[in-house]
C-alpha cells in the first residue's frame, strides 16, 4: 500500500486484467521457489515507525502534506490520514551492536522528523491510539491527498455493499458505534518490524513469529483508550479488524478470510503459501496496471491490501535477489524509542532461539491466535496456554521462560552482549513492574481523570525524556 497508483476510478476490465497479472506472478513466484532463487541472505533487521501529528492542545494536526514538504527524509512517507506520517529506516544486519545501531538509527530519525514538525508550528509523538482523538477526527476532510487512499476507500465499500463499518468494542467499557468510511484504520500507529530471513528458514521463522505473538503485544502494549473510553490494553488490534471488515470471496464481510486478521494457520511447507491464499482467497481491490517487471508489482500490491498481524513481504537485495522478509505488525508505536528497540531486541532473540523447534504441535495455531487476542485485551495481566494443558501468567512467561530464550537467540546471533543485557535488560523490569504504556495510562487516568490533553502532554513529556516505560510516574 506504499506505492501511489494513477486513478481511483477502475472497470470491469481493469480487475480481469489485474486478476491475470496476479496469477501470472504468483506462478513467477513460486518458480522462483521451486528453482532456489530467492535470497538466502539475513536475517536483516528493518523497521517502520507511524507517528501523529498534534497541534498545541495534543490534537490531532491535519497537516502531513506540510511536514512533507518541508522534510528532506526520502524514508519518510504519508499515511491514511493527514495526521499521520510513517518513518522508515534502512536495512540492519542482526549481528554484533546492532540494536545500539538500530536506537541511534531511530533515535536520528525521530529528531530529525520531530525538528520538522516543530518548523510548521506542529509536535510529532509515538503513540498507539492518540488519547485526545475524537470520532469526528475520522472523516474523509482528513484523508491524505492520495489516489490509493480514496480507490480504498471506494473499493472496500464496493465489496460491502455500502453498508457501514460498525465498531463494536467491549473491554473495561464497551463502545459501538457506525462509521461510513475506513478512516478508522488511521487511528491506529504501529511500531512494525521487518525480518529478512533465508528462503530455507523463513517458513519456520513465520510460523515462530505468530506464535510469539502473543507475548510480544502483551509486553509492548499502549492503546487502552479510544474515543474516551477504557477498552482493550492494546484497542488496536479489534480496532484494524473492523476498520477493514470486508472478507474473502465467500461471503464478503462474513468469511470466511478476513482480510485484518491474525491469518488462517500457520504455513505447512512454504511461506509463499501465503501468496497463493491471497490469489486464490481475496478479491483484488486497486487493479492498477503496473507493467510486466521482473519485481512483481501486481503481486505486491495485492499482498500489501491484506493485513495478516504477520505478514510475508516480497523485496529485493541491492543486487536483484528477490526476497523474502517477515512483518510483525502486532506491537503500537511508543512509548519511547529505547522501549520499541528493546520491544525488537526480544521478538528477533525470541524468534531466532523459538524457531529451532516445531512449535506447531505442542501450540496448535488455535491456541496460539486464543492468547494473542487474551493477550491483546489483558495485556499483561493475561493468562496464556503455552505448552501443555495449564495457563500461566504472562509475565511469568516472560520472565522465567522468553526472556532467556530471546537471550539464548540473540548469542546465537552474535549480538554483543552489552546490548542483550541492556535492552533484554528493560524487558525483564517492564514484566516484573507489570507497567507497559497501557498501564501507565490507567493508572495516569486513575490519580487525574479523564483529561486527555493533559495526559497527551503528560505522555509527550516522559516521551522525550527517554526513559523507558517502566520508568515512568505520575
Amino acid at each position: 500500500m506504499g506505492q501511489e497508483i494513477d486513478s481511483s476510478e477502475f472497470t470491469q476490465a481493469d480487475f480481469d486484467a489485474f486478476r491475470e497479472r496476479l496469477q501470472r506472478e504468483t506462478q513467477t513466484l513460486e518458480g522462483w521457489g521451486r528453482e532456489g532463487r530467492l535470497s538466502h541472505r539475513g536475517p536483516v533487521a528493518g523497521f517502520e515507525i507511524e507517528a501523529w501529528l498534534i497541534d498545541g492542545d495534543g490534537r490531532p494536526a491535519p497537516r502531513n502534506d506540510e511536514f512533507l514538504a518541508a522534510s528532506d527524509d526520502q524514508l519518510t512517507s504519508p499515511e491514511l490520514a493527514r495526521f499521520n506520517v510513517e518513518l522508515n529506516n534502512r536495512p540492519q544486519a542482526l549481528s554484533g551492536r546492532a540494536f545500539s545501531l538500530l536506537e541511534a538509527d531511530i533515535f536520528q530519525t525521530w529528531e530529525h522528523a520531530s525538528e520538522t514538525a516543530e518548523a510548521i508550528g506542529t509536535r510529532l509523538v509515538m503513540t498507539g491510539i492518540l488519547p485526545t482523538l475524537e470520532a469526528t477526527d475520522l472523516s474523509l476532510r482528513n484523508m491524505s491527498d492520495l489516489n490509493r487512499y480514496r480507490a480504498l476507500n471506494k473499493q472496500v465499500f464496493r465489496l460491502r455493499e455500502h453498508r457501514p463499518l460498525t465498531l463494536d468494542i467491549a473491554g473495561h467499557e464497551h463502545l459501538r458505534s457506525q462509521h461510513c468510511d475506513v478512516m478508522l484504520e488511521s487511528a491506529t500507529t504501529s511500531f512494525q518490524l521487518h525480518l529478512q530471513t533465508p528462503i530455507e528458514r523463513a517458513a519456520r521463522m513465520y510460523n515462530t513469529a505468530i506464535l510469539v505473538s502473543a507475548p510480544m503485544v502483551a509486553i509492548a502494549a499502549n492503546s487502552p483508550y479510544l474515543f474516551g473510553h477504557e477498552l482493550w490494553e492494546e484497542t488496536r488490534i479489534p480496532l484494524f479488524e473492523q476498520a477493514v471488515e470486508i472478507g474473502g470471496y465467500a461471503g464478503v464481510t462474513r468469511g470466511p478470510l478476513w482480510r485484518v486478521s491474525f491469518g488462517s494457520g500457520y504455513v505447512r511447507q512454504s511461506i509463499l503459501e501465503c501468496f497463493r491464499e491471497n490469489l486464490e482467497h481475496f478479491p483484488v481491490l486497486l487493479p492498477m496496471a503496473l507493467g510486466d517487471g521482473d519485481t512483481l508489482p501486481h503481486l505486491r500490491l495485492h499482498n500489501g491490501t491484506i493485513w495478516r498481524w504477520n505478514r510475508p513481504l516480497l523485496g529485493f537485495d541491492d543486487d536483484g535477489t528477490p526476497h523474502i522478509r517477515i512483518e510483525h505488525r502486532v506491537m503500537p508505536a511508543g512509548p519511547t524509542v529505547i522501549d520499541q528497540v528493546a520491544n525488537a531486541a526480544f521478538f528477533y532473540g525470541l524468534t531466532q532461539r523459538l524457531a529451532a523447534t516445531d512449535f506447531s504441535q505442542a501450540i496448535p495455531f488455535s491456541r496460539a491466535r486464543d492468547n494473542f487476542y487474551e493477550a491483546a485485551r489483558r495485556g499483561l495481566a493475561a493468562t496464556l496456554r503455552w505448552t501443555g494443558d495449564a495457563r500461566i501468567g504472562v509475565r511469568e512467561l516472560i520472565l522465567e521462560t522468553l526472556l532467556p530464550a530471546a537471550r539464548e537467540g540473540l548469542h546465537e546471533l552474535a549480538i554483543d552482549p552489552a546490548d542483550i543485557d541492556r535492552y533484554l535488560g528493560i524487558i525483564r523490569a517492564r514484566a516484573e513492574t507489570g507497567q507497559n504504556g497501557a498501564e501507565w495510562h490507567r493508572r495516569w487516568v486513575t490519580v487525574h481523570g479523564r483529561d486527555m490533553a493533559r495526559l497527551t502532554a503528560d505522555y509527550l513529556r516522559y516521551q522525550w525524556r527517554g526513559m523507558p516505560v517502566h520508568e515512568w510516574d505520575l
